[in-house]
């Protein structure tokens, strides 16, 4: 289908930072650049305004957010409040087949090279999968699929700030960052997993209010 092919495209395009924050996304020049019917980009972008990756101006058509909009704090806020009680309930419930999920995720995350050579400052598109895939993983013993389904929207919505807020904070280790995590959830130590989630997501939000703008792979 051409408007989710069109959708695709944008959305990378704008995770990969080809268009700056306040942007204009014109549908009449996205339309002739992609070789589509404004229709088309209409609905793509329709689409991108529900996964928070874009947004719809009365009267100016469409944009990328805002690095500065409160929208990224409150999706922060509500990931603070939402994934440490999954993860809590997810030590409480997950089986063995949910530690082997855990630790091999975090496995393929710690060996999948955050930048590729040649691709500029921001995070591969595997190191992407891998990151979510690794925080879903800890969460998925929950074993509900409404918080689940929670997650997933608040994830996507949040994955624009996350790789705008990836700042130069040379002092952040978010390898060490995901190792803890990944110990704590094995351990079966629910406080400590639960307050390690909620620092995690808690200091991309601070560096994305401090303007600490870059492609370095965070939260």
């Amino acid at each position: 289908m051409l408007s989710t092919q069109v959708y695709a495209e944008l959305r990378d395009a704008i995770l990969r930072g080809d268009f700056a924050p306040g942007d204009a996304l014109k549908p009449q020049e996205l339309a002739h650049r992609h070789g589509v019917s404004l229709a088309v980009v209409r609905e793509a972008l329709t689409r991108l305004v529900g996964d928070g990756l874009a947004d719809r101006l009365v009267n100016r058509g469409f944009a990328v957010p805002l690095q500065s909009d409160q929208r990224w704090q409150d999706i922060a806020e509500a990931r603070r409040t939402v994934e440490p009680v999954m993860l809590r309930m997810a030590i409480d419930r997950g089986d063995l087949d949910w530690e082997a999920r855990v630790r091999a995720a975090h496995h393929r995350l710690a060996r999948t090279p955050p930048l590729q050579p040649g691709e500029g400052p921001h995070v591969s598109a595997e190191w992407s999968r891998a990151h979510h895939d690794f925080h879903r993983a800890l969460l998925e013993g929950c074993g509900n699929p409404v918080l689940l389904e929670t997650f997933d929207r608040l994830w996507l919505a949040s994955e624009l700030s996350r790789r705008w807020s990836g700042a130069g904070n040379p002092h952040r280790d978010y390898l060490e960052e995901h190792r803890l995590l990944e110990e704590a959830a094995l351990a079966r130590d629910a406080g400590a997993a639960a307050g390690l989630l909620e620092r995690h997501v808690t200091r991309t939000a601070a560096a994305l209010v401090a303007g600490e703008a870059s492609g370095r792979p965070v939260g």
